[in-house]
């Protein structure tokens, strides 16, 4: 059953339905969807559906004439395979279709263009000429986004300007994931979102029968099983160097998330080398590199400022977990890894993936007008402000920290600060007066509105604050159920 991605079918749909030639890009990482997505959109349309191997550029013509010979064009009655790219492209617009759109898509569509280098050139100049007028809708996928973003895309290339439709997709979100498990509770969908994050290829590795514990046993932990060796397989295939890759991932899953840290924990000398395999690994989709909400240009441009995260959740599960216990898993000790070091574990490593859900949520309740405002920008906010001493509930000190969502209006004026703890205890008031101290210097500058997140309610005092000061008060259950 194919579940979620809307936004990605609507956007195809709609483009289908435009007048005219249509030249869509649909680009993303490897196994975040895009063929799935592309044959549900193609169900019940008249169509042809190419998926391009790595292969030479002789067999990989040879392979699409075939494909387009299944199908009901006058060259098949004449010859059995195209003698050059620019007849093959050109047969596009003799598909039958009836008074549907002539559709055609090209998954992995980087491999084409290795394997020939003129390809675009040759698809550019036959698209100016001809398809752009005609009832043609013709698909462009790929996973390899370096080579899509810096060439197919760049301005220099043929095909620059004449997609009307790009399309980067990326993971599911929360609410999409958590349909792959609709019987499991609101704790252990976070959880299982914490583990495997918005991937759907990870997703459907679950058993929604089986328990978080027992699928992390079964599907990730135990040799054998697809996710076993997913990290090792897709660094393989889409970098060299890779024992210098899995430290570096390995010292972010394990919370280093400076540039001189990261070096240091993955003992590579030279920052700048780390800043480039660093590049490499965002430009893949797996890490990201994240700034203060309120953060400038002129900082952004520091390579020494801003942290690195892990933005692919098994990613950092498998890191801070199975990598590090690489030897028991292969000794075949799945249940003693998880039992003593992956179940103690699990509900503070869920902690960073549920202040996610929760900046999801409140991006939905955007989209519905609930906030207090329209913000222009999201994100997490570090610097310098007012703590409380520990020593002392009237006592205040300034110090480094940090706000998990911070939401800032247009023109700046207006302030969404938000705290989220996923903890098996109530919200306390400790927490609270914590986080109003943290908020008093924001105050200053704009009006600030407060939001609470908790996965186990609120305790009384906090309650009975809130109805005073207006903080927004959320639990995991209108969180989690929210859409």
């Amino acid at each position: 059953m194919f579940i979620g991605r809307e936004n990605e079918l609507n956007f195809l749909n709609s483009k289908y339905m435009e007048k005219g030639g249509q030249l869509i890009i649909l680009y993303g990482r490897r196994r975040v969807g895009k063929t799935e997505t592309l044959k549900e959109f193609c169900k019940g349309k008249p169509h042809v559906f190419f998926s391009c191997t790595q292969t030479t550029d002789r067999i990989q013509l040879r392979n699409f004439s075939r494909q387009l010979f299944l199908e009901d064009i006058p060259a098949r009655k004449y010859m059995n395979e195209f003698t050059d790219w620019e007849r093959a492209f050109r047969a596009v617009s003799d598909l039958p279709c009836g008074d549907s759109k002539k559709l055609i898509v090209i998954d992995e569509f980087p491999y084409m263009c290795r394997g020939n280098k003129s390809i675009p050139s040759i698809l550019q100049n036959l698209w100016d000429a001809e398809l752009k007028d005609e009832n043609v809708m013709m698909i462009l996928c790929g996973s390899a986004m370096s080579f899509i973003e810096k060439e197919l895309l760049a301005e220099k290339n043929p095909l620059y300007g004449r997609a009307s439709g790009i399309y980067k997709m990326k993971e599911m979100g929360f609410y999409d994931a958590a349909k792959f498990f609709p019987e499991y509770s609101d704790r252990d969908k976070v959880l299982a979102y914490a583990v495997l994050g918005g991937v759907p290829h990870y997703l459907r590795q679950w058993s929604p029968k089986l328990s978080v514990g027992e699928n992390i046993k079964q599907n990730i932990l135990t040799k054998g099983c697809i996710l076993y060796s997913e990290t090792e397989f897709l660094l393989h295939q889409e970098l060299r160097e890779t024992p210098i890759y899995n430290s570096i991932i390995e010292a972010v899953a394990l919370g280093n998330t400076k540039l001189n840290a990261i070096s240091q924990k993955s003992l590579l000398e030279d920052t700048s080398k780390t800043s480039v395999y660093l590049k490499n690994l965002i430009e893949l989709g797996i890490i990201e590199r994240e700034f203060s909400v309120d953060a400038g240009t002129k900082e952004k441009a520091n390579a020494n400022r801003g942290i690195y995260r892990l933005t692919d959740n098994f990613f950092r599960f498998w890191y801070a977990f199975g990598f590090a216990n690489f030897s028991q898993l292969e000794d075949g000790d799945a249940d003693g890894v998880y039992e003593y070091v992956v179940k103690p574990a699990l509900h503070e490593f869920a902690s960073s993936a549920f202040e996610d859900i929760c900046r999801e949520f409140v991006r939905e309740k955007q989209k519905k007008n609930e906030l207090p405002f329209r913000y222009a920008k999201m994100g997490r906010w570090t610097g310098r402000t007012t703590v409380r001493d520990e020593r002392s509930d009237s006592s205040l000190r300034t110090a480094e920290t940090e706000i998990d969502l911070l939401c800032v209006s247009r023109d700046a004026k207006e302030y969404l600060a938000g705290e989220c703890k996923f903890r098996g205890h109530p919200f306390s008031y400790s927490d609270y007066l914590d986080t109003a101290a943290k908020l008093s210097p924001l105050k200053e500058k704009a009006k600030v509105y407060c939001a609470l997140f908790s996965e186990s309610g609120f305790d009384e005092k906090v309650t009975a604050a809130a109805q005073k000061d207006g903080t927004l008060l959320y639990s995991l259950d209108e969180i989690v159920n929210y859409l």
